[in-house]
């Protein structure tokens, strides 16, 4: 617990660093995607009923991609003018695709668990989200650690190093 205290108050007083600003930024695209794709699957799934839980993850997070890839590419990593296919789009597709594999995965347990207790469809939605939720979680510092090499800004070091330096 002190360790995580001491690493906190360390980050803190890195706050006005480059790499603060652009995790702070990139941790706010996470938000504005998570929110998407949670607002979208709450609709496709929990009120218009337009697909089962797995095919409505897919969909909510395939719609969360689009502004994700652009808030990223922009605004975390400052990067402008026309993608570089090879070297941006297809990478950042194919980790997008992990992430939703990851969360068809938590799409399919989150069924299986509503039909096995018997859950009302208002309980099987608050699961769904959940599942979706805990998937972005899963691959948040990771997909930071790949698309800060994928935009090639700068090399990114360990936390630790974040914190100790400057």
């Amino acid at each position: 617990m002190t360790s995580a205290l001491v690493r906190a108050e360390h980050l803190w007083q890195k706050r006005h660093t480059p790499e603060a600003r652009q995790l702070f930024r990139y941790t706010m695209v996470s938000v504005i995607s998570t929110g998407v794709s949670f607002v979208v699957l709450f609709l496709v799934f929990g009120v218009f009923h337009l697909w089962e839980e797995v095919g409505s993850t897919v969909f909510a997070n395939v719609v969360a991609s689009v502004p994700s890839y652009y808030l990223n590419r922009s605004w975390v990593w400052g990067k402008n003018g026309r993608s570089r296919v090879m070297h941006e789009v297809v990478p950042f597709w194919v980790m997008a695709a992990l992430g939703i594999a990851v969360s068809i995965g938590g799409a399919a347990i989150a069924h299986h668990v509503g039909v096995a207790n018997h859950l009302s469809h208002v309980e099987q939605t608050a699961l769904v989200l959940f599942a979706n939720i805990m998937s972005f979680a899963v691959f948040w510092v990771l997909k930071f650690l790949i698309y800060n090499r994928i935009f090639k800004v700068h090399p990114i070091a360990e936390l630790d190093d974040l914190v100790e330096a400057a």
